[in-house]
């Protein structure tokens, strides 16, 4: 007995040190981490989005890099440093993606199976976003082939011999592929962050959920098949979730069916691809509608004052679509200029982006659907690999910089600054 005790206390005291430097370290993570402001959750109330009972308009931007910079230490610091740079902007929600399916530094290695590292990643982009008092539009799936997207789940299904076609659209009808992605909608909303202690359905600093990144089914251009999947996963995320607010992710196009397809359509083919702006976003559960903006990619021929106009009329169509039809916001969650057109000017960039700002700001003032802008997209310096054709470097680029700013406090001005939180008060305080 002796001999037993003189070894027992050694191992005790060893014991009580290591869970000592677990609780310093590891066990109090929640916490020792800065909780951030005390957030509500984004409602919205017929065709505006609503904050603490008073309308709140989205100035904002896609950054959708955040969770893969997160996965590695050298470049986790990147996502702060753009989190805040938001902050000096005075800019409101990031967009971001919630997958990386299959690849490099996947967050869903195989349906169903995650790598614990890639979701802690998340973890901490949630976690510092809410430390930043920013919102994040969480996208749960590509239509693209970036980051696995329908494209993996199809492979997936292929490889496990129950898939039904090899066809990339047989994500939306196949069963065996919309119950793996059930299970990976279910596990992303259903996540408590080992950082905060928040599962992802019951933390306000998420703004809302996005089905997919910019769907398509050119399969069945009459739109009916992208319908079922739309109603099927909508009420299956509001099933989970009934917190935050939905919406699909869609470009904007008008279907074959819809009247405005001749006429507000960039060409014939928009309307093809099956989807339908107003179709799509008047199913129930979604919540408000989701256009993006890329004119040079729609248009190849045309100049670029022809496309300024187009952009303006195409955002006024949509605007209106949310007044009469939709009766609910609209969001233009991603708009772009590509540097890579022969013509491209750096002044361009900035009429096209100043259009689209000042179309949302009067929309705002006359209590109209638009309800915001999302800029593609930003990154902080050293990401020269992240760099696409409408990449901008906020602080390379002072005049997008001063505008997003002065979008920002002009729409906060709306409201009155008096209700707007400290930060916008210091930043807007010498411009209203």
């Amino acid at each position: 007995m002796v001999a037993g005790n003189g070894l027992l206390f050694p191992i005790l005291g060893f014991a009580s040190c290591v869970l000592f430097i677990y609780m310093s370290f590891g066990g109090l993570r929640l916490n020792s981490y800065p909780k951030g402001p005390e957030l509500d959750f984004v409602k919205r109330n017929g065709t505006q989005f609503i904050l603490d009972g008073k309308v709140f308009y989205v100035n904002g931007w896609n950054s959708y890099w955040f969770m893969v910079q997160s996965a590695e230490d050298y470049s986790r610091p990147r996502v702060g440093a753009m989190l805040q740079a938001g902050v000096k902007m005075g800019l409101t929600v990031c967009r971001t993606w919630a997958f990386n399916d299959g690849g490099y530094n996947a967050l869903q290695i195989s349906p169903g199976q995650f790598d614990e590292r890639v979701f802690k990643a998340l973890d901490y982009v949630i976690a510092e976003a809410r430390q930043h008092g920013i919102r994040l539009l969480l996208c749960l799936v590509n239509n693209l082939q970036a980051y696995g997207g329908k494209t993996q789940y199809v492979k997936w299904a292929w490889e496990e011999g129950i898939g039904l076609s090899s066809s990339n659209d047989s994500f939306y009808f196949d069963p065996s592929i919309r119950k793996h992605f059930k299970n990976y909608v279910k596990a992303v909303l259903t996540r408590k962050n080992t950082i905060t202690g928040i599962e992802y359905r019951n933390d306000p600093t998420i703004f809302g959920w996005e089905l997919m990144n910019e769907p398509r089914c050119m399969s069945d251009p009459s739109g009916d098949t992208l319908q079922d999947w739309i109603e099927e996963m909508s009420a299956f995320v509001k099933s989970i979730d009934k917190n935050h607010l939905l919406t699909v992710g869609l470009e904007g196009f008008y279907g074959p069916k819809s009247p405005k397809k001749l006429t507000i359509n960039p060409e014939a083919w928009a309307s093809t691809l099956g989807s339908d702006f107003v179709r799509n976003s008047k199913i129930t559960n979604i919540d408000f509608a989701s256009v993006h903006i890329y004119p040079d990619h729609w248009f190849h021929d045309q100049e670029f004052e022809d496309k300024l106009k187009y952009v303006s009329k195409w955002m006024l169509s949509h605007i209106e679509d949310g007044d009469t039809e939709l009766k609910k916001p609209v969001m233009f969650t991603e708009y772009g200029l590509s540097d890579e057109n022969k013509d491209f000017e750096l002044s361009q960039r900035n009429r096209l982006y100043q259009t689209i700002l000042d179309i949302i700001y009067k929309s705002a003032k006359r209590n109209r659907a638009g309800a915001g802008a999302l800029i593609w997209q930003f990154l902080v310096e050293g990401m020269e690999e992240y760099n696409d054709e409408f990449v901008i470097v906020p602080s390379r680029r002072r005049s997008i910089y001063k505008m997003m700013l002065e979008q920002s406090c002009r729409l906060a001005r709306i409201k009155g600054l008096t209700e707007q939180s400290e930060n916008m008060r210091e930043l807007c305080s010498h411009r209203l």
